[in-house]
């Protein structure tokens, strides 16, 4: 069992690739750019099978065939309505949470691989958000792995990551995870430049 455990935050990925297609083929394009599901979630895994992968993500209609496809991939997938007022998901970033501290918890005599598919590493000074979560599973022995668009992501995460795991810029496979709705498929995936971390014992891990 490779022990791979992947955390996709949905929305922050699609936000961002929406800059990136604006940046790469044009202001017109940002709102043509679609995810390519199946390509994103084979990068992230690189090849592995997972033991744990959650997709949190939002309830529009039109990805009712997208999450019912990634659930027949084997995906745990929970969807969150938006707030009324702010037009964001109520609860997603504690969901995935959630489930990377249950991840630590059920894994602590055998830690694995932790893949993180988002952008925001905010809160690690007050010991909140995805980055502070990171911070405990490698401290308990996890390959870290995370998986963004540089873009947004923020940069004390990414450099953390590159040093004590691996960071994967989505930029260097934005053609292959995305398409666009006026025309353009997505390319095959390459994974020569995914990087994997290297899973550690506890008194050999990073400092």
């Amino acid at each position: 069992m490779s022990n791979v455990h992947l955390f996709w935050d949905n929305s922050n990925i699609f936000i961002s690739a929406k800059y990136v297609a604006n940046r790469r083929e044009g202001y017109f394009e940002e709102n043509s750019v679609r995810i390519e599901f199946q390509n994103l979630y084979s990068l992230a895994l690189a090849d592995r099978p997972a033991d744990k992968a959650i997709c949190v993500g939002s309830v529009p209609p039109e990805l009712a065939a997208v999450w019912s496809r990634l659930r027949s991939a084997g995906v745990h997938v929970e969807l969150f309505e938006r707030g009324a007022d702010s037009g964001q998901e109520q609860g997603v970033d504690q969901c995935l949470q959630v489930h990377m501290l249950r991840s630590l918890a059920d894994n602590s005599s055998d830690p694995g691989t932790v893949v993180l598919l988002t952008g925001d590493g905010s809160g690690f000074d007050d010991g909140v958000g995805f980055h502070a979560d990171l911070d405990r599973m490698q401290k308990m022995g996890w390959g870290i792995e995370v998986v963004a668009w540089e873009i947004s992501c923020k940069k004390t995460l990414k450099a953390w990551a590159e040093d004590v795991g691996t960071f994967t810029p989505l930029e260097d496979h934005y053609e292959s995870i995305t398409f666009l709705q006026t025309g353009r498929r997505a390319k095959p995936n390459n994974l020569t430049k995914r990087k994997l971390a290297k899973r550690v014992a506890p008194e050999e891990k990073h400092p």
